[in-house]
């Protein structure tokens, strides 16, 4: 698959040998995230603001209420960071300086735009939903004519970005080893709870299949 050519705002720096470019590895940790933060500056104000999204092809989106400060912003075209980063493990080393955290990281950077064409904008809503539960826009209601109005939907395209991973154990100093403490790497996975039904719930309507999540799952 294509790697894309780090610039000079998205070459990892600092530790560049857990940086990762290409657009694989890239788009395996966005399909697995749920949220994602959009940095933005308004008036000289920054803002970071979490949010859902959803990865289709090249590019993703977001969505909110057409009346949101931060979608009318971005649709303005101004320049946007959206990050999204999951975590894998804590890892404790026997100097305080030297303990880490295993994650997959990525960072985007561009202007975003409006989607207008009502098909674009159906097609980006059902990604997103799909994104969430796979499988539910298929499930439930669609969006009503005063629905869609009310929601605006953005589309992102990745053509500046990148990944950074750190993965592994401590790198404590030799010196350290002797420190009576322990030290090693606590994985930390996602778990899905019994689903909780809604007080309306229909007669007879089975639960929820939570299997349809294990991408999410590790």
């Amino acid at each position: 698959m294509e790697t894309l050519t780090p610039t000079n705002r998205t070459r990892v720096v600092r530790h560049p040998e857990r940086a990762a470019y290409e657009r694989e590895q890239i788009y395996s940790i966005l399909d697995e995230g749920y949220i994602c933060h959009i940095g933005f500056a308004v008036d000289g104000q920054p803002f970071v603001i979490p949010t859902a999204y959803g990865r289709s092809g090249d590019q993703v989106y977001i969505h909110g209420s057409a009346a949101s400060r931060m979608l009318r912003s971005l649709a303005e075209g101004i320049d946007l960071c959206l990050t999204v980063t999951l975590v894998d493990g804590l890892v404790l080393a026997r100097s305080a300086f030297r303990n880490s955290i295993n994650y997959r990281s990525v960072v985007i950077l561009g202007k975003a735009g409006l989607v207008t064409d009502v098909e674009e904008k159906t097609a980006g809503l059902r990604c997103l939903t799909n994104h969430v539960v796979p499988g539910r826009w298929e499930e439930v209601r669609p969006p009503n004519q005063t629905e869609m109005l009310s929601t605006s939907v953005l589309v992102l395209p990745i053509d500046e970005a990148s990944a950074k991973v750190r993965s592994g154990p401590p790198k404590d100093l030799e010196d350290d080893f002797s420190i009576p403490v322990w030290a090693g790497v606590i994985p930390l996975r996602t778990q899905m709870g019994e689903p909780v039904p809604e007080e309306h719930l229909a007669s007879g309507v089975a639960a929820v299949d939570t299997r349809r999540f294990s991408r999410f799952l590790r």
